[in-house]
């Protein structure tokens, strides 16, 4: 048994639908890994119960798991897809859920479109175009209250941060640009998780 199977079994266990989707965006999609999966679900969820944010922004739709399992911990979710023949196989798995009223699933580009909403937010979920993570999170802090958490996948991405052969990889490049962007920050406190691919946790102080 590795590490990984170890943590499923001893966490509380996913419900059927998650499940489901799981599978079915696993099955249907490129990338199916890309989801939020089990564990991430989890922990956003119990994020935001411990946070409260009355708005979460999520960029980068996908499939749809992390803003159902955002949704479930009991705040509105306005989610962005950028990519728009994901939007049949998403919604109906939005609309399908239990929480369909708590989610508004907008398709477009969160960089221009997100700022039209006019709300500022104490949760953003950040997990689209790598290569535009430095520039999501300028958007971010100009929406986030102080005392509001921005919440970013993938920064370790697969370990490529560290990894020279990858530093011209635009994608590698876009998290570490991203990364150096918030150590940097001093308008935030932040810290990194090595859960999947690297879960970094950002709240703004100032």
């Amino acid at each position: 048994m590795d590490i990984q199977q170890y943590i499923h079994d001893h966490i509380g266990k996913e419900d059927e639908y998650l499940y489901r989707l799981w599978r079915e965006t696993n099955k249907h999609l490129l990338y199916g890994r890309m989801v939020s999966g089990h564990l991430q679900g989890k922990l956003l969820k119990m994020l935001v119960e411990m946070i409260h944010p009355k708005n979460i922004l999520e960029i980068g739709t996908f499939s749809g798991y992390s803003a159902i399992c955002m949704a479930r911990g009991g705040s509105i979710v306005h989610t962005f897809e950028i990519e728009d023949e994901l939007e049949d196989f998403t919604r109906k798995w939005i609309e399908g859920s239990d929480v369909a009223d708590k989610i508004h699933f907008h398709i477009g580009d969160a960089l221009t479109e997100a700022p039209k909403l006019g709300i500022n937010f104490d949760f953003i979920f950040i997990d689209g175009n790598k290569r535009l993570y430095k520039d999501y999170y300028g958007m971010a802090m100009q929406m986030l209250n102080v005392g509001g958490y921005i919440v970013a996948d993938n920064t370790l991405w697969d370990g490529h941060v560290v990894d020279s052969e990858y530093a011209d990889d635009p994608q590698t490049h876009g998290i570490m640009e991203f990364n150096d962007l918030v150590a940097e920050d001093e308008r935030v406190e932040k810290v990194i998780l090595p859960l999947r691919d690297g879960l970094s946790i950002i709240k703004r102080i100032k």
